[in-house]
């Protein structure tokens, strides 16, 4: 199981002291929060992709890479990545140069975005969000997986005898996560690709999530990817944490009461009832996120939203330090003894590499530079000989 934290990167004022950070400010808090999920022993990052104020995060590439340049281990990855309003071609090639940058520890999540007036800004229109994320992804996909790609589709030019640079690295692709807040479409292409699917788990009744997390694993098992078992599933969820429970809700009430998402809506004590949210002591957290498996069964990634709200950065690392020391190892034994033993590990960039070549050495693409540009067709790399007859047969 991996654990991490995940950031929607939002600036918000702060409640309870009336100050807003400004966006360098709350830039160099999401860095030294990120660092510090290391440091406690946390195994993923994650950032979301906005294009709008209150957020900042316009960029999750170039954040991801500063992040990974001060991290050893830590995965980096995003929450989410739209793949509905990005060009195909240029999610290809800056994924796969943070790939080769953070040697191999990332991923990301594709989404489609809700917010209508991002899909103008970049020409395009949210009533084809969907046809766009599956014909998105349908090129985003074969880019990462052929040297050279022709392709016609609806909604941006053609690509003739196309190679998106870098290529990924050690030849194999960085795996993907599809994130839904409510809708089966999502679920629907993740299975189809037997990639990963990522339930949101925040805002929403457990009964609604299980059911997108069942139809998924059904639509895995249909395509032909293994049993549902080897699905592999990650989730959300929300947390806030001091020493009891009365403490917990005294302080995270103002900022709940005031967040930009819920505040003003229903109150904590019925959130926490009716949804993911835990507001407690570190052992109430465990008992809340242990019933995500009696409700979900065996998933691979558990990721916490924390830093949200206006919470002030040095609570945030307070926060993390509860997390690593005192819930996320609990977890950690609690579910390795509950797991079947043969629901799916977690995907990582070794267990990826390992999938594609065993034991060969992995391909390392080399641009043939006898050739120049590649107008004569055919690929534009040169293998050594040695290397192709290393290679698995197809």
């Amino acid at each position: 199981m991996q654990f991490g934290i995940m950031s929607v990167s939002d600036i918000t004022r702060d409640p309870v002291s009336g100050y807003t950070p400004s966006e360098k400010e709350r830039i160099d808090a999401i860095v030294r929060i990120a660092v510090h999920a290391e440091e406690v022993g946390l195994d993923v990052f994650a950032i979301g992709e906005h294009h709008n104020p209150p957020f900042f995060s316009s960029s999750p590439t170039t954040l991801l890479a500063h992040i990974g340049a001060l991290t050893e281990r830590l995965i980096l990855t995003t929450s989410t990545t739209l793949i509905t309003t990005n060009d195909p071609v240029r999610l290809a090639e800056e994924y796969a140069m943070l790939q080769h940058l953070v040697g191999g520890r990332m991923d990301l999540m594709l989404g489609r975005g809700n917010t209508a007036p991002v899909y103008p800004w970049f020409g395009q229109d949210i009533r084809q969000g969907l046809p766009l994320a599956l014909e998105n992804y349908n090129l985003l996909h074969r880019l990462w997986r052929e040297d050279v790609v022709d392709w016609e589709g609806q909604f941006r030019t053609p690509l003739q005898g196309f190679t998106s640079t870098p290529r990924p690295l050690d030849d194999t692709p960085p795996f993907v996560w599809h994130g839904s807040i409510r809708t089966p479409e999502i679920a629907e292409q993740a299975a189809f690709y037997g990639n990963g699917y990522f339930a949101n788990n925040i805002f929403w009744p457990k009964e609604h999530y299980q059911r997108l997390i069942r139809f998924y694993r059904q639509r895995f098992e249909h395509y032909g990817h293994g049993p549902q078992k080897k699905a592999i599933v990650g989730l959300g969820g929300q947390a806030f944490l001091a020493e009891n429970s009365q403490d917990a809700h005294a302080q995270f009430r103002p900022y709940f009461n005031e967040a930009p998402v819920y505040g003003h809506g229903p109150s904590m004590e019925d959130f926490e009832e009716m949804t993911p949210l835990s507001v407690g002591s570190p052992q109430e957290v465990i008992d809340k996120t242990l019933t995500f498996r009696e409700a979900f069964g065996d998933y691979q990634r558990q990721m916490f939203l924390i830093d949200h709200a206006g919470l002030p950065v040095d609570t945030v690392l307070k926060q993390l330090d509860l997390l690593g020391e005192r819930v996320v190892p609990v977890l950690r034994e609690e579910l390795a003894a509950r797991r079947d033993p043969e629901a799916a590990e977690p995907p990582t960039h070794a267990s990826l590499v390992k999938a594609k070549y065993g034991d060969a050495e992995p391909r390392q693409p080399r641009p043939n530079a006898n050739r120049g540009d590649n107008v004569t067709g055919g690929s534009p790399y040169q293998d050594s000989e040695a290397e192709v007859s290393a290679y698995p047969a197809p």
